[in-house]
């Protein structure tokens, strides 16, 4: 994993402050091979319960910016110290189902264990960035949302884990950016707007 790529990226910028929220795609880099830290998130939440997530959340007016919003909301959810994250850069602003638009960015985090948050996170979780650069656990469908239009939907299947969403967007232009992996030129299928999810 080169993460060049993302210090020589320019993040395309989505500006709307009443909605600015921010996540952190934490890196773990070891000797052979690199991970990537997810959460689980809580199945009693209202958004998203139980899907796979980046550590973040809505900026509070005591954040200096979106990095300091990503930095805390680690902190909050995983008990990840700002001081031991390295932020590498940032990748595109999306704009969610939920109406926030999110900047994502992209830090360096120690190889140690993590302590979720009991009310948020049921499960952090680390999956290998070689599995999730197999072709044979990703798949993608095609789906016309009722206010975004066309949508291309991308499934990571890793370990029992599938990252999907708002979260594959990100990790996949996250792996277009760091490794040889890109995204199949053509989706797995065409499916209708109401059809159900493979998870």
């Amino acid at each position: 994993m080169d993460l060049t790529g993302v210090r020589r990226y320019t993040p395309a910028v989505l500006a709307d402050p009443d909605r600015e929220a921010a996540v952190l795609a934490p890196i773990i880099q070891q000797d052979d091979h690199c991970e990537i830290l997810f959460t689980k998130r809580s199945e009693h939440l209202g958004e998203h319960p139980g899907q796979m997530s980046f550590p973040g959340g809505g900026r509070e007016p005591e954040d200096r910016d979106l990095e300091a919003t990503a930095l805390r909301e680690a902190n909050e959810e995983i008990d990840l110290n700002p001081t031991e994250t390295e932020i590498i850069g940032a990748i595109d602003d999306i704009e969610t189902v939920t109406r926030y638009i999110v900047r994502p960015f992209v830090g360096l985090v120690p190889d140690r264990e993590y302590t979720p948050d009991e009310y948020e996170v049921a499960e952090i979780v680390r999956l290998s960035v070689d599995d999730l650069t197999d072709l044979d656990n990703y798949e993608s469908e095609h789906r016309d949302h009722p206010e975004y239009g066309p949508i291309r939907i991308h499934f990571f299947h890793v370990d029992g884990y599938t990252v999907w969403g708002a979260t594959g967007r990100m990790l996949a232009q996250l792996l277009e950016l760091t490794t040889d992996w890109e995204i199949p030129p053509e989706v797995d299928r065409e499916v209708e707007p109401d059809a159900e999810l493979p998870i």
